[in-house]
């Protein structure tokens, strides 16, 4: 089955996932621990994660970065929000979690598709790093 998930065949940043694990586990030809999937966004587990409960929401549209998003992209980029919170929830993220986004090469964005990094099950510090 297609799905629209082309471009995810260009993932080969570990950050997101291993060299093109992302295309196929979106497509199952390799298990991944998809948490949820709707007409717009999949979100999963992140195959490195960095923290005990770390997934991804990443829009079925592409858009490289948040830099370069349209006004027409608003309700795409607020439903990874709210996606991201559901998931959270439903994961028992009950103490809270932390929503990080990456922009450009000195925000620490390695893959050139939007993705929400959602993060939890341990106390988070700020400043990050």
């Amino acid at each position: 089955e297609d799905r629209g998930w082309k471009w995810a065949e260009k993932f080969t940043s570990p950050g997101l996932m291993a060299t093109r694990s992302s295309g196929k586990i979106i497509h199952k030809e390799i298990p991944g621990k998809i948490i949820f999937e709707d007409d717009q966004c999949l979100a999963f587990h992140d195959i490195s994660p960095q923290a005990p409960t770390h997934f991804l929401v990443i829009p079925k549209k592409h858009i490289s970065q948040i830099s370069v998003a349209e006004d027409d992209d608003e309700s795409l980029l607020g439903h990874l929000m709210i996606v991201g919170k559901k998931c959270a929830t439903d994961l028992g993220l009950k103490k809270g979690y932390r929503m990080v986004m990456n922009e450009g090469s000195e925000g620490g964005q390695s893959v050139y598709h939007v993705h929400l990094h959602v993060l939890g099950g341990l106390q988070m510090n700020w400043p990050p790093g």
